[in-house]
């Protein structure tokens, strides 16, 4: 495990360090802020993947409050972005540039945030929701992205936290958070959605006896991958909706490590254990990343997603002058005849020529459905540009 924990921490030093990657925020958990004898009785935590760039994250939680009747403090932190050159600016309220629609319910009662900028942690640390004096921490004048006490001239990372006060009854109470961030992303990497498991262990039970997690793709196809270890292997996941495939693959990096990887369109993939208690926190990263090392195994068409701009393997193919794509072909195939069926083939689209057809079902994330009535209505921007541009 540890050397999956290495290599995702790999991936995003990667994208922080290339001119075109970025960290802008990590999934996280709701934790009490001090000590408390509330347990974590069950969760049904939902990601939902789209095109518009953000993950969305739905968590059901129920927690069993043994003792009397009390008001809590509970916190949510989230890390501060690295997006050098971009647009996410320091917020001195305290609210996350790259978090949007953050909502707690508890018990059927909205409750109000509470926001404020705190020091940041690791994910395995509890975190110090004391909130910073920000007339003594400032923004240094170089690129570091964290803040700088003008007194002492210490640097530290920083958090935006988010808080609230719970009112549990005895018993049974009801948590209903909600909320959007975006997606990092970096070189043949096009997106990353990292998730702090970890922190609900600080909850008196130190587990969630009752534990989902839904991975949920919606109106579109994402191809994506996680780290493998005895928790999270590929047959313990359960496709409840729409079109999927998931397998055990092995680390492009050697030393025996593997991942577990999804196709899934329009769909839901769950995982589901009782007891559980996170070994790791997870990253969920779109596949293409795991071809970075071997150009043999990145066939044209082994990576597609809707969502953006041509990524690698399409990008090899690339001419800039004339913004479009070489002359080739694969598998007796004009590679532009095989960009310009991409689309479809990622919809489902069942082919009658027979090398098309050859050439798709060899291609991974494809799904054949015969119920897919060619309807063109989502096609992105950039879709019809594959097709148009390379007749």
């Amino acid at each position: 495990m540890k050397r999956l924990t290495t290599v995702f921490l790999w991936l995003i030093a990667l994208l922080a360090s290339a001119n075109d990657g970025v960290y802008y925020v990590n999934g996280n958990q709701i934790v009490p802020l001090k000590e408390t004898d509330i347990a974590v009785t069950k969760e049904v935590l939902t990601i939902t993947m789209g095109d518009d760039e953000f993950a969305r994250v739905d968590v059901q939680y129920e927690f069993t409050n043994r003792g009397k009747a009390k008001t809590i403090d509970v916190g949510f932190e989230a890390q501060g972005p690295y997006d050098p050159g971009g647009d996410s600016e320091f917020s001195k309220a305290g609210k996350h540039p790259d978090i949007f629609d953050f909502t707690v319910e508890m018990n059927g009662v909205t409750l109000p945030i509470r926001n404020y900028v705190m020091r940041g942690t690791t994910e395995e640390d509890a975190a110090d929701f004391t909130p910073l004096d920000l007339n003594e921490w400032k923004l240094p004048d170089d690129d570091y992205e964290g803040l700088r006490n003008k007194n002492t001239d210490e640097f530290i990372n920083y958090s935006y936290a988010y808080c609230f006060k719970a009112n549990f009854k005895e018993g049974k109470n009801v948590v209903h958070h909600t909320y959007r961030y975006r997606m990092s992303g970096g070189v043949y990497q096009h997106f990353n959605i990292p998730y702090w498991l970890l922190p609900a262990m600080r909850w008196a039970n130190h587990q969630i006896d009752d534990f989902t997690l839904r991975l949920k793709v919606d109106k579109t196809a994402k191809q994506f991958c996680m780290t493998v270890d005895d928790t999270w292997m590929a047959n313990r996941w359960k496709l409840i909706s729409g079109n999927g495939k998931v397998r055990t693959v092995d680390s492009p990096w050697g030393g025996g490590d593997k991942y577990v990887e999804f196709a899934l369109r329009n769909g839901t993939y769950e995982f589901h254990a009782t007891n559980f208690r996170p070994k790791e926190n997870i990253n969920i990263v779109s596949t293409e990343c795991l071809g970075l090392t071997d150009s043999e195994t990145f066939k044209l068409g082994t990576f597609y997603d809707r969502g953006t701009t041509l990524i690698a393997p399409y990008e090899l193919q690339f001419d800039d002058e004339d913004g479009k794509f070489f002359n080739g072909t694969t598998d007796g195939i004009s590679n532009k005849r095989i960009i310009r069926n991409l689309p479809y083939a990622h919809r489902g689209y069942v082919f009658q020529d027979a090398k098309l057809k050859a050439y798709f079902s060899k291609i991974w994330w494809y799904m054949p459905d015969p119920n897919w009535k060619q309807d063109t209505s989502d096609f992105t921007k950039t879709e019809w540009e594959l097709i148009n541009n390379n007749k």
